[in-house]
């Protein structure tokens, strides 16, 4: 058997650089780069070993990143744009190094989308014990700080031996390129164990295809699916991200076309029709449009398509309201699938509304014309006069009278709209945006809305625009950051100027945490504490803005920045970004935190718990209305 010596590190390297996706007859590279920190628990393992990669066609890519979390989320934000065919992996050091990936590994599992993170661990061999930045746990001499990633991890292992890696690797590649299992994979790597040699069998380094299984359901599920569509009048379908990972748009498009279905949208699912389609109602949910959310009220039948039923979603279980409403679920894992006590179809989202469309377009057993299956034609009616409703909402929240005044966030929005074409990419995660941007814009490609929801993370948009922009580097990407969110993790802004990402950043500064005040106030809370102020004569946060200068800290980090004040100042701003070849940072500031103007309610519900005891008024009423709420709920079974 033909060997090759290499060192744990350097074996990793060249087989991963070996392995390869296909769907649907394109290849892709499995692992397309490597980000990394370096420290004493992976520098001489897998920093060395990339070294010895060079820079050929064979290489492996490195990326140096500033924070470990950030560097996960800018591999999501590849891997996202990259329809899960492509991943990044990441390396970091042990202790601190490791343990900050944590936060980016449950973002990565909770939105089903694959990282491979390669942190490094404490010796094996324990020549000596503890060592710097060792975690001693005195009931378990085999725990490091690593096995915090267990829980956020789709698969795990500790490669304590060399040829421990052989099956480690391969059970890690599986479970990446597969659908239905994707998101974060950890190897934990023992410092000493990287850095020791092996002869490892050359067929260990052999090409690797991993086929992107694209399943269509059972036929037995689509004949009951096809009689549920048929025999239901107020039909709702939700498309959800794994609409967009499927590449199931097309799909859809006809399926809505077939029936006349109207389509509403998850966070994750936004964009799986443009908005000027005549059957896409909008967002639904929580953050989602009235047209939307009455159409759910009334559905007697709710078909979900790559959705989780999130909470945001159904509106803590408070949205379908019909006594009759039952649920059809197109779902590439059965654990899903089987939500909402639904009708399955279990299988590739394109795959099954394929295979949907041929049953609903079946002719019947004598030749004659197709059965019925398309909505009735007052039902059609309904939802465009709906959708149309909403769009002058959207158009009035977008207007801008006076290029003078300062922005409001919808307004920042509208501006937008007028500059961007199919081609932008939107960025977003966390704070009152989400809300903004599911309700109200007008989406023009599949791929155009990146929000993510499914963690909704905070520092999340700057590190993942990088990542989408590795992954369409012709493309006008954005990252839109409130003033929280920015704070919370500015490092890769470095990293852009390093490799001339011309991503283009927008600072919404309302100086405090906006989204989480007007639910604080909701609640009962009094908006304590969201506010970035001096301390006021009471001790509270009411006093004076901070004097925050993040334009300032934005140049500083080396990006190019422009400073907008009004409307006027906003367009010409906008517009000068999205020329620029250079990472361009646009900051202005909106409404204050405590007075921000939103767009028009979707009325739909989301349950967090009140107080169910107080002596503040604002909690009292607060815990009388959520009783109202909650009185509303059900399970659907």
């Amino acid at each position: 058997m033909s060997t090759r010596r290499l060192t744990t590190a350097q074996a990793l390297l060249a087989f991963l650089t070996r392995q390869y996706t296909e769907h649907r007859g394109t290849r892709h590279r499995l692992i397309a780069a490597t980000w990394g920190i370096f420290g004493h628990g992976n520098v001489a393992g897998l920093g060395q070993a990339l070294l010895e990669t060079g820079h050929g066609a064979g290489a492996m890519p490195f990326l140096q990143g500033r924070n470990e979390q950030a560097m996960v989320h800018a591999a999501v934000g590849h891997a996202r744009q990259c329809r899960r065919l492509s991943a990044h992996a990441v390396t970091t050091s042990i202790g601190p190094g490791a343990t900050n990936l944590v936060t980016g590994a449950a973002l990565a599992t909770v939105n089903r989308l694959p990282v491979l993170l390669l942190p490094g661990d404490t010796f094996a061999a324990r020549p000596a014990d503890p060592v710097l930045q060792q975690l001693e746990v005195p009931h378990g001499g085999d725990i490091s700080v690593n096995d915090c990633l267990r829980p956020v991890s789709k698969y795990f292992d500790r490669i304590t031996r060399p040829e421990a890696l052989v099956p480690a690797a391969l059970a890690a590649m599986r479970v990446l390129a597969d659908p239905a299992e994707t998101g974060a994979v950890t190897l934990a790597l023992p410092q000493d164990v990287q850095a020791q040699a092996h002869d490892w069998p050359e067929e260990f380094f052999a090409e690797r295809v991993w086929r992107v299984r694209t399943p269509e359901p059972d036929g037995r599920d689509l004949d009951d699916a096809a009689r549920a569509v048929r025999a239901a009048r107020r039909p709702l379908l939700v498309a959800g991200g794994g609409v967009r990972h499927s590449g199931a748009g097309p799909a859809l498009r006809r399926l809505a076309e077939l029936t006349g279905i109207p389509v509403a949208s998850t966070q994750a699912g936004k964009g799986s029709l443009p908005y000027d389609h005549p059957a896409d109602v909008g967002g639904i949910g929580h953050t989602g449009t009235a047209a939307a959310n009455r159409l759910a009220r009334t559905a007697d039948l709710v078909i979900g398509v790559g959705t989780r039923w999130s909470d945001f979603t159904t509106a803590s279980r408070t949205l379908f309201q019909n006594p009759e409403v039952r649920f059809l679920n197109l779902n590439i894992t059965g654990f899903d699938a089987h939500k909402m006590s639904g009708l399955t179809l279990i299988g590739d989202a394109a795959a099954g509304l394929d295979r949907l469309c041929r049953e609903l377009a079946a002719r019947t057993a004598d030749g004659g014309q197709p059965p019925a299956h398309r909505v009735e034609e007052a039902y059609e009616d309904e939802y465009r006069r709906a959708k149309e409703d909403w769009e002058r909402a959207v158009t009035a929240a977008y207007a801008a009278p006076d290029d003078k005044a300062v922005p409001t966030q919808a307004q920042v929005l509208g501006v937008l709209d007028t500059l961007v074409t199919g081609d932008d990419i939107l960025i977003n995660a966390a704070g009152s945006l989400p809300g903004d941007l599911h309700r109200l814009w007008r989406t023009r490609s599949e791929d155009q809305y990146h929000v993510e929801y499914g963690y909704s993370c905070m520092g999340y948009e700057i590190p993942a625009a990088l990542g989408v922009q590795l992954a369409a580097p012709d493309r006008p990407v954005w990252a839109l950051v409130g003033d929280g969110t920015y704070l919370m993790n500015p490092t890769e802004i470095v990293t852009a100027v390093q490799e001339r990402l011309p991503i283009k950043v927008v600072i919404l500064d309302n100086h405090g945490y906006a989204s989480i005040g007007g639910l604080s106030e909701a609640v009962g809370g009094e908006r304590f504490g969201t506010a970035y102020r001096f301390r006021a004569g009471d001790g509270t946060y009411r006093g004076e803005p901070l004097p925050v200068d993040l334009a300032a800290n934005a140049a500083s980090l080396g990006m190019r920045t422009l400073r907008a004040r009004t409307l006027g100042d906003l367009r010409e701003a906008l517009e000068e970004a999205r020329r620029s070849s250079v990472p361009t940072c646009v900051y202005a500031e909106t409404e204050t935190a405590d007075t921000v103007s939103g767009p028009p309610a979707g009325d739909a519900w989301w349950d967090v718990p009140v107080a169910e005891t107080a002596t503040r008024p604002s909690a009292v009423r607060a815990r009388e209305q959520y009783d109202r709420h909650v009185a509303a709920r059900r399970h659907h079974l």
